[in-house]
C-alpha cells in the first residue's frame, strides 16, 4: 500500500505508511489537522480540501463534476485543489505529498 505525506497549514509534515482507502479516510484516521471529512466522504461538504503538487496532478487525475461543483462554493480553490474524499489510494500514488490549506492553529 502507498505511503502518503500530509503537510498542514502550519508546516507540520506527517507521513502515513501502508495507506488504504480514500485520502480523506487516511487523513481522518490519523488526525491530520485541517481535514475534517464532515460528510463522511460523499463529496458534499469540502472539509477535506487538499492541494496536489503539479508533478502529481496527472497521476491523481482531475476532479469530477460533483467535486468541481462542491469546490465552487469555497475560497482558496485553484488548479491544484482536490477533495481528498475523491482520491482513492493505490500503488500508483506511492510517495504522494499533499498540502492541507487553511490557517494554522
Amino acid at each position: 500500500m502507498p505511503k502518503v505525506t500530509f503537510i498542514t497549514a502550519d508546516g507540520t509534515s506527517q507521513t502515513i505508511d501502508h495507506s488504504h482507502g480514500s485520502l480523506m479516510e487516511v487523513a481522518v484516521d490519523h488526525d491530520i489537522q485541517g481535514i475534517e471529512g464532515a460528510c463522511g466522504g460523499v463529496c458534499s461538504c469540502a472539509t477535506c480540501h487538499v492541494k496536489i503538487p503539479v508533478e502529481w496532478r496527472d497521476r491523481v487525475g482531475p476532479p469530477n463534476e460533483a467535486e468541481t461543483d462542491t469546490m465552487s462554493f469555497m475560497d482558496d480553490v485553484d488548479e491544484t485543489s482536490r477533495l481528498s474524499c475523491q482520491i482513492d489510494l493505490d500503488e500508483s500514488l506511492d510517495g504522494l505529498t499533499v498540502y492541507v490549506p487553511g490557517q494554522p492553529d
